[in-house]
């Protein structure tokens, strides 16, 4: 794996944690690798379009880009107590959102999935206009009331407060309390064109990193802290131990069986494709 590749992911603190020993040449052996850091849409389109080799990207865009990319089976983010929250400016419950507009980071984004499943069920007078914002505007846009309520991710469970703003309802629990599975947010992919034995070895590589990660904390810190966009050290080490977890070192069983059941229930209610056959299988190098 001599050739240089390049990665995308988004400069939150669990990416640039799992990553950093890899992009950094302390994992022997890895690829050199040219790094992309933006945020989840932006990585989400360049996948669709092909555009880099290894990326970080919503499991609600994965359907779209499967016949070229295959899931690696690490890397990601997957947990429990970790899910996406509904915030508003005032206390209420899901019948105040009927007709509402909604800021969201990504209509591909498995956040955006999880929402449209729990307002299916708990919104039956339907939601209103949904609007795409970066994901660092949406608790200003409610509390300045641009938008009635906002679909957040990542540090903003551990910050909504100072925004004045409440919580209506975790996507997270409400999820976990239906199928009792693990919350699938985001993916890594890789093309398949880089073939079974170069794939098998990356994620060998991200694995690496991921335990290095673990196993030297204080190696990354200062990266992480630079791409954390001013966060608290308190915040970015909650953030790190919530979405760095087992799943990040290997999907497995319970992992796959998220994914496939979250994409699955998305597909019967028209909001993705349907998965093909086989469509999640990791190539095995022969």
């Amino acid at each position: 794996m001599s050739d240089r590749l390049t990665l995308a992911h988004s400069p939150c603190p669990n990416d640039t944690f799992v990553f950093h020993a890899w992009t950094h040449g302390l994992v022997p052996g890895a690829p050199q690798v040219d790094v992309t850091l933006a945020d989840i849409d932006i990585t989400n389109g360049l996948a669709e379009r092909g555009e880099l080799d290894i990326l970080k990207i919503s499991f609600g865009a994965l359907p779209h880009v499967l016949d070229r990319y295959a899931l690696l089976p690490c890397g990601g983010a997957l947990g429990r107590g970790c899910g996406p929250l509904v915030l508003t400016k005032d206390p209420g419950g899901p019948e105040t959102l009927v007709g509402k507009r909604i800021a969201v980071p990504s209509t591909r984004s498995t956040a955006y999935l999880l929402f449209r499943l729990w307002a299916s069920r708990d919104v039956p007078g339907g939601i209103g206009e949904v609007v795409v914002l970066p994901f660092d505007d949406i608790m200003p846009a409610v509390r300045d009331g641009r938008v009635d309520a906002g679909l957040v991710i990542h540090e903003a469970r551990f910050t909504y407060q100072q925004y004045g703003l409440f919580r209506l309802a975790d996507m997270g629990e409400e999820w976990e309390k239906h199928t009792g599975l693990p919350i699938p947010l985001g993916a890594i992919v890789a093309r398949r064109d880089l073939g079974d034995e170069r794939l098998a070895a990356l994620a060998d590589t991200i694995r690496t990193s991921v335990r290095f990660a673990w196993n030297a904390p204080e190696a990354s810190s200062e990266y992480v802290r630079a791409h954390a966009q001013e966060m608290e050290t308190s915040v970015v080490e909650q953030h790190i131990e919530l979405y760095v977890n087992p799943f990040t070192a290997d999907l497995g069983d319970e992992g796959y069986a998220a994914v496939r059941e979250l994409l699955n229930r998305a597909a019967d209610e028209g909001l993705l494709p349907a998965l093909k056959p086989n469509a999640l299988d990791f190539p095995v190098p022969a």
